[in-house]
């Protein structure tokens, strides 16, 4: 039993040695040297930018207040900076969207050189239900301050470098869109920078660069102080639905690095998102990352940054080991080879394997046991909670009781599974990984690698040790993974827990095995742990003050009646149950959500003067909002869509069009449709915050209750008739 709960104390120190003992940066004050990024500094001009702290979206008064002081900023530091303001639309059709405002880019030129140019960029808008300060005034700031520190140190850089401030990232990379349809950008850009946030705590990652990156991460790993990087985050973020402002640019062949951090995702998009609640190491390490990669690519030779992909991970924040992609498989073909040797050349691991069947077939029922036992503890703790996300607040012990959980899987497969047999599988999967997703290779690769050579050198004796180290590479890789992954989107994701857990736990498999005296005790333990600890989590608030749950309010009109529309959460508040009888269950009235009335419509429909000759379609829209959505069904087969002279085309399936800055309200917007057929469209016109009688469902917001993304707002729907052809 010693070794067995010897192993869960080192695999608990690892993962504290994870998320406590990364590598970061001391926050620099004041007094800090000229040349160097000073959060002091820093945090002065995000308070300079942010004012008072009001939601400032993309058109709106706020958000060109914010505008005027980023330029005073810009003066200050005797930059020359200008304006371009213009409508733009993103095609995002293939998502059955198309976003269009009209955005007003702040372009500064920094400093002059011959060559293509460097792009440092950030977003000034923030969504409209909270003030932005992480997402994204801080990258904004960080920025200035980056500025600020290259002039101290000369600007002796050949190329010249260019700070882009863009609108409209929020409602579809708008600005960033915009920019590149100034002629001949994309030719004289040789780097871009952006600087990204998705919460206020944490590393700043190296999330996502350009292809052919070898060369990228070799220039990064030698020019910033503390690393926060893998090439698994640009692997998954390729599937993801999600994009920043430097996607435009990477689609149109530029150089890129995207930094951001991710920690306290609970705040992000919503009032909470503040300059106070920025963890000031978080910032430093997001401008040592901003400055130190500015400063090297001023002196790099563009044309020799591309090269072939690489394969790479931080290990606790200190070192980067890295190698080209195209080593990836030869290198784990030869750990596989080497494992296998390892294990023909020992006799005895041979003898003692009875069922080598089961035993190569344990790893993947560990796997699949622990996200078995993570969909029961997950289920158990929502179901004496309540909520669908019962640790969204106090996440501690429902990862306990993951943990144990996961745990007890492994005790269970312990008695069956090979030293070699578990090892064989992980370097079968950096095969895989290294043919079909070269970036998730060096989870399994970089353990196997350590493994290889001390399995062979330990045929005749010391393979306990052999075992021991090689475990222990491969529980700081896994474990660092398990770590680092819960703040993307905590453990209401707790496949993506259990996943990591097990990879991390095949590693200890072979010492568990010869743990034979209190195994079954040990597993009883644990299981008995997990299923107490879930009940202990689902009995904690789902939610909290610090964590609140996002609840959005929409007061909507259609068909001459009004409604109050509430968020479909997996419970509403009794608060707001009180101040009016919403309906048991969400119903659809335009959008999904519960439902209580709200009498007469007393606002006017949204209205549209339409023309057609032939396939165009004209509309001419009078709506008073700060916004307008139109629904265009699969049946009107839309092709393309022109806003204020912009065209952008479209796919001929369902597409929602949302112009999202207040000029839309009149906006003439001309649609080419494929069908010729009479049709009817609906035409929202969407306002910030609700009417006056919504104060009542303010006063009955509970503190552990906020707004998100878009925000309270109020929604007037009406239907728009197209002629036939």
């Amino acid at each position: 039993m010693g070794r067995i709960w010897g192993l869960a104390a080192l695999v608990v120190g690892i993962w504290l040695m994870s998320v406590y003992g990364q590598s970061r940066p001391a926050p620099l004050g004041l007094d800090a040297p000229p040349t160097q990024f000073s959060v002091a500094r820093a945090d002065a001009a995000l308070g300079r930018l942010l004012g008072d702290q009001r939601p400032h979206p993309a058109g709106s008064q706020e958000s060109a207040a914010l505008r005027t002081r980023l330029l005073k900023e810009l003066a200050d530091l005797g930059i020359n900076a200008r304006t371009e303001t213009r409508m733009s639309c993103s095609d995002e059709s293939r998502r059955g969207f198309i976003p269009c405002a009209t955005v007003s880019n702040i372009i500064a030129g920094v400093s002059s050189g011959s060559g293509k140019r460097i792009v440092l960029m950030a977003h000034t808008e923030s969504v409209a239900a909270g003030p932005g300060a992480g997402d994204d005034v801080s990258g904004v700031a960080t920025i200035l301050e980056a500025i600020r520190a290259l002039q101290a140190r000369g600007l002796t850089g050949k190329h010249p470098i260019t700070a882009l401030f863009t609108d409209g990232e929020e409602g579809g990379l708008l600005g960033a869109v915009s920019y590149l349809k100034t002629p001949l950008v994309g030719a004289r850009t040789g780097a871009v920078i952006n600087v990204e946030s998705r919460g206020n705590q944490g590393p700043s990652y190296l999330f996502q660069t350009s292809d052919g990156d070898s060369r990228l991460i070799d220039l990064y790993a030698r020019s910033v102080p503390h690393f926060a990087a893998s090439s698994l985050y640009a692997e998954i973020y390729k599937i993801l639905p999600n994009d920043t402002d430097l996607t435009p640019l990477l689609r149109a062949g530029v150089t890129g690095f995207n930094f951001a951090f991710i920690g306290n995702a609970a705040h992000y998009h919503t009032p909470l998102d503040r300059r106070e609640n920025i963890d000031p190491r978080t910032l430093q390490q997001h401008g040592d990352n901003t400055l130190g990669m500015a400063d090297a690519l001023s002196r790099a030779d563009f044309e020799i940054l591309r090269g072939e992909n690489a394969i790479y991970i931080d290990v606790l924040g200190r070192w980067l080991p890295r190698l080209p992609a195209g080593w990836a498989l030869p290198l784990s073909l030869a750990a596989f080879v080497l494992i296998a040797l390892a294990g023909f050349f020992t006799p005895r691991e041979r003898r003692e394997i009875r069922r080598p069947v089961l035993a190569l077939l344990m790893p993947p029922l560990l796997l699949a046991g622990c996200v078995g036992v993570g969909f029961v503890l997950h289920m158990l703790a929502a179901w004496v909670s309540g909520n669908a996300d019962p640790s969204f607040a106090y996440p501690l012990w429902l990862r306990l009781a993951l943990g144990f959980g996961a745990f007890a899987v492994a005790l269970a497969a312990a008695p069956v599974a090979g030293p070699i047999h578990c090892w064989l599988w992980l370097a079968a999967l950096a095969i895989a990984c290294a043919i079909w997703a070269p970036g998730v290779t060096p989870y399994f690769l970089f353990p196997s690698l350590v493994a290889a050579p001390l399995l062979l050198a330990t045929v005749r004796a010391g393979r306990g040790f052999a075992l021991f180290a090689a475990m222990l590479a491969g529980l700081i890789v896994w474990i660092g993974l398990n770590a680092g992954s819960e703040p993307i989107m905590g453990l209401k994701m707790h496949p993506l827990f259990m996943v990591t857990a097990a990879f991390g736990l095949v590693t200890a498999l072979p010492l568990l095995e010869k743990a034979h005296r209190g195994r079954g005790i040990s597993l009883a333990v644990s299981l008995t742990l997990a299923l107490g600890l879930a009940v202990v989590a689902g009995l904690q608030p789902a939610y909290s003050v610090y964590a609140p749950q996002r609840l959005n309010l929409r007061y909507v009109e259609v068909d001459g009646r009004a409604v109050w529309l509430a968020d479909p959460v997996t419970r509403l508040p009794d608060r707001l149950r009180a101040a009016a009888p919403f309906s048991a269950k969400p119903e659809r009235v335009v959008e999904i959500g519960y439902v209580a009335p709200a009498g007469a419509a007393r606002y006017p429909a949204p209205t549209a003067q339409v023309s057609r000759n032939g396939d165009s379609v004209t509309l001419d829209l009078n709506a008073a909002s700060d916004a307008v959505m139109l629904v265009v069904p699969a049946e009107a087969k839309l092709q393309s869509l022109t806003v204020s002279g912009v065209t952008t085309q479209a796919s001929g399936q369902h597409v929602t069009i949302l112009c999202s800055t207040p000029d839309c309200a009149r906006a003439r917007m001309t649609l080419r449709l494929g069908s010729a057929q009479a049709l009817s469209l609906q035409l929202l016109a969407l306002r910030r915050g609700l009417p006056l009688e919504g104060a009542k469902f303010v006063q009955a917001h509970s503190p552990d209750a906020v707004p998100s993304h878009a925000g309270d707002r109020i929604v007037l729907a009406a239907r728009i008739a197209i002629p036939a052809r």
